[in-house]
């Protein structure tokens, strides 16, 4: 429907003006109904879709959700009409792809106030069904079975004609006789004499001995694998909702011409339970799970977390593999009109709804007033709040009464945005709301400290603003909407307690010391807490300009543990570009820090060398720039300016020197003078990763053992400080290790390294295990593409220091086959790649691993005890790895 907009026709002489308020009916909430249709039936009738199969993922499932009072319910409503009669479909939503007499919809209300308990609901469903006209055999004899245990004495007609949710299904009547019918088919089957009263148990054990035997009389149940398991099981809760199984059964038994597809829809989900309390939803989503030939449509006030893992337990089937379609958050902006979204925000206006409305708003002689190309822009920047759009309606009267012609620019903020969302609020609510508008999400607790009050009783009340959003799992709950954000921060305020520059600037030191505060001493103070503050504290330090403060040592946090997640810091403003705060170069330094995970690290190098040349960072963070620049320089093989940078670090003497001083002994290491490396691992410590140092000593001695001990030692001690970024570089190196000595165990390795790996962005670490898994597999055929796979990611990260390791592994399996024009290759691309001093003695390994003399001339590294000794342990690693191929252990 639509009403006529008086305030917008009496804002123009134009009598040709049309002024309507136009309806937005959720056209495409209807879309991914009928996408969700279309990709259910396609599945449903594929050939390699069973009924019976309890293990493949779920895709059955479409969710609504949004606030209170959003028009889920009604959407929700109107979704089961215009199923179910074609006459009840608003004319703006198409028509699904086939008739309505094949879609089967329900639609159950879980409301509390409903008084909806789980039995009801599946009669609800088996209600629903009676409508086909047929028993549903498997269904209706567990059914009979526990309504005979839990209501003795009490007709089914009678229970259901009582009101209540079933009241509204005209068949009841019809229900009974269809169980009957079943239970007397059964019974003649069986010859049997009966199935009332105390027959009744005696058909169920005769069906489940004919079921368990096979016998020919029971065909056609036979098929129905678990049936005889139900009957078997106690007649209560459980057992009625696994029942939903032999439903799903029943109904894919039906012949082609009287096959239908079933439409669940359930509304007020949130009225299942809590996220504590989830019993009631663990037997629906049984139900879900059961019937995959069914159609399940939830709406609710949250999202379904049936996709996150850490909900095993609680619920049967949990994680991104149960349920695929609901398991990556899309951006709640997006989330509306998102084609194939299964999860969709229902609140604020689609991008498509936003242009109907403008197009509707507005017109003459039919046509729309307001262009397409301005009607996009305003869509944009209205982030689909409708406030938005009735202001940019208003504005384009305005400037049309000028005798200008509207410009995309006229539609950025709008100050009457303010005035509006600030009409209500008493004064603490005012501040506070300007004082949120900083920050990207707050707490209760954080804005009130940002807002610099002593009570809370403002910011919660703010928070029940319809213009504050809630994601109640999220770090900080609340974000206010993007539209009023960006009006409060950015338009024009002519209200008469706006805040000046310094009112701005005293209220961002609020809010970084209130972040600040929150990650030291919170009760919280994990990973995440991390990462959240950070990224909001280096926002307003740069766009204000802020003294580092708690900054500094968050920053030497976040790198000390190795994870990287993207702190995703915006672009700031400069010189050019360029840098002109410490916060902008500590931005830069962190942005640096995680791309390299992702970028070639000579890109990492420059970016890090910018950062220190700047001269705006304090001495602490200025050695972490030189740090990490030493160690991409050591990646992309510049040794020389890498072992530099390391020794002014160490020279510093702050808190990374130790890790420093660990650069240092690599660099003798990879130069090859073992004893000088063995003898700084001595005094490096846990600070200087001392373990791993040792570990990277002993395997090239040919002494995987010691290595991998020594790793094992290094992960322990990581484990012990909580830094799971190196407790992952050890274990990665540990597989490596165990590689050479035990594939079996190197299984194992392997597998805790990608665990310890999951989550953690940490590139050179994964080239590390990946390496480990070839030298696991050294002897089998087939690894060619996989080692030219490595060599591409290589050299895509540029990680130089790693290609000549991934060579070794090569030339391992080429020793194991006994394939020396491969070795001779092999050898040949390391002279290549060690050329510049570094890991030369890799040439030594591959000829030990192959018994092959060195050239005369030949320069040894400083082996730990000989190269003869080396040479004998590389060479019996290699018959070792013969040997077991050849038993086929």
């Amino acid at each position: 429907m639509a009403g006529r907009d008086l305030r917008a026709l009496f804002s123009s002489n134009d009598r040709g003006l049309d002024a309507d308020e136009a309806f937005t009916n959720r056209q495409l909430q209807w879309q991914a109904v009928t996408d969700a249709l279309t990709a259910h039936q396609q599945h449903t009738s594929g050939p390699d879709f069973d009924v019976e199969d309890l293990e493949s993922g779920r895709r059955n499932v479409l969710v609504f959700h949004g606030v209170g009072g959003i028009g889920k319910s009604t959407l929700s409503r109107k979704i089961e009409a215009a199923l179910a009669h074609a006459e009840h479909r608003p004319p703006q939503w198409g028509a699904p792809a086939w008739p309505a007499e094949r879609l089967l919809p329900v639609r159950i209300d879980l409301a509390r106030s409903a008084g909806a308990d789980f039995e009801q609901i599946v009669l609800c469903l088996r209600l629903a069904v009676a409508s086909l006209g047929r028993p549903m055999p498997a269904f209706d004899l567990v059914l009979r079975r526990y309504w005979e245990h839990n209501h003795p004495g009490e007709p089914l007609d009678e229970y259901v004609r009582r009101g209540g949710l079933l009241s509204r299904f005209t068949n009841a009547v019809a229900l009974p006789q269809q169980i009957q019918s079943a239970l007397a088919d059964a019974a003649q089957a069986l010859a049997l004499p009966g199935t009332v009263g105390g027959a009744l148990s005696q058909l169920t054990g005769s069906l489940v001995t004919a079921l368990r035997e096979r016998r020919q009389a029971v065909r056609a149940l036979a098929g129905c694998s678990r049936l005889a398991d139900l009957l078997e099981a106690d007649p209560d809760l459980d057992t009625l909702s696994f029942a939903a199984h032999l439903l799903a059964w029943d109904l894919a038994q039906l012949p082609a011409d009287k096959a239908v597809l079933p439409v669940i829809l359930f509304d007020t989900w949130e009225d299942t339970g809590d996220r504590t309390h989830r019993d009631l939803e663990r037997l629906l989503q049984r139900i879900v799970w059961l019937m995959p030939n069914a159609l399940f449509i939830i709406s609710g006030r949250n999202r379904l977390q049936w996709a996150d893992p850490a909900l095993g337990g609680q619920l049967d089937w949990t994680g991104p593999n149960a349920w695929p379609d609901l398991a990556a958050p899309a951006p709640a902006a997006a989330m509306a009109h998102r084609r194939g979204a299964r999860q969709i925000l229902i609140g604020d206006f689609s991008a498509q709804d936003c242009e109907d409305h403008l197009a509707r708003r507005l017109s003459r002689g039919g046509q729309p007033l307001i262009g397409a190309d301005l009607r996009a822009v305003i869509t944009a920047r209205s982030h689909g709040l409708p406030l938005a759009l009735d202001l940019a309606v208003m504005r384009f009267l305005e400037i049309r009464r000028s005798g200008r012609r509207p410009e995309p620019d006229d539609f950025g903020d709008f100050p009457a945005l303010i005035a509006r969302t600030l009409a209500d609020l008493t004064p603490d609510e005012r501040h506070v709301l300007r004082s949120v508008s900083l920050l990207d999400a707050f707490s209760v607790p954080l804005a009130t400290q940002a807002a610099g009050l002593a009570h809370e009783a403002a910011a919660l009340r703010l928070s029940e603003r319809p213009f504050i959003r809630e994601i109640p799992t999220a770090l900080w709950p609340f974000h206010l909407h993007q539209v009023v954000r960006s009006a409060i921060r950015h338009a024009a305020d002519h209200t008469d307690d706006r805040w000046s520059e310094q009112d701005w600037r005293r209220a961002a030191e609020r809010a970084l010391a209130a972040l600040g505060q929150e990650w030291s001493t919170g009760a919280r103070r994990d990973r995440a807490l991390l990462i959240g503050c950070l990224r909001q504290g280096l926002a307003l330090a740069a766009d204000f300009r802020l003294e580092l403060d708690w900054l500094t040592e968050a920053a030497f946090t976040y790198v000390g543990d190795s994870v990287w997640e993207p702190l995703a810091p915006p672009e700031r403003p400069g010189s050019a570009g360029g840098l002109v705060s410490a916060s902008d170069a500590l931005v830069e330094l962190l942005s640096a820090l995680t791309r390299r995970q992702h970028e070639h690290r000579s890109r990492t190098a420059d970016r890090l060398t910018a950062v220190i040349d700047s001269g705006l960072l304090p001495q602490e963070l200025h050695q972490m720039a030189l740090y990490y620049r030493a160690k991409a320089l050591r990646d992309i093989g510049q040794s020389t300016e890498s072992r530099r940078g390391y020794q002014q670090v160490a020279d510093g003497g702050g808190r990374l020197a130790p890790a420093a001083r660990r650069g240092l002994a690599q660099a003798a290491r990879l130069a090859g003078d073992f004893p000088t490396a063995f003898a700084a691992a001595q005094t490096l410590g846990w600070e200087g990763r001392h373990q791993r140092v040792l570990g990277d000593l002993w395997w090239v001695q040919g002494e995987p053992a010691r290595a991998a001990a020594a790793y094992l030692a290094g992960r322990t001690e990581a484990e012990q400080h909580a830094t799971s970024g190196e407790a992952a570089h050890n274990q990665a190196l540990r597989a490596l290790a165990v590689a050479f000595l035990d594939p079996g165990q190197a299984d194992d390795e392997l597998d805790l390294a990608q665990q310890l790996l999951a989550g953690l962005d940490l590139r050179a670490t994964g080239i590390n295990a990946a390496i480990g898994a070839l030298i696991r597999d050294a002897g089998n055929p087939a690894l060619g593409d996989r080692v030219r796979t490595l060599r591409t990611e290589i050299d895509i990260a540029g990680l130089t220091s790693s290609a000549p390791t991934l060579e070794l592994a090569l030339a391992f399996h080429q020793a194991v086959l006994d394939d020396q024009d491969g070795l001779a290759a092999t050898i040949d691309r390391l002279r290549e790649q060690t050329r510049g001093g570094d890991y030369t003695y890799y040439t030594d390994i591959a000829s030990f691993m192959a018994g092959l003399p060195l050239p005369a001339d030949h320069t040894p590294p400083r082996w730990l005890d000989g190269d003869q000794a080396t040479r004998a342990r590389w060479r019996a690693l290699v018959t070792a790895r013969r040997d077991l191929l050849h038993t086929g252990r």
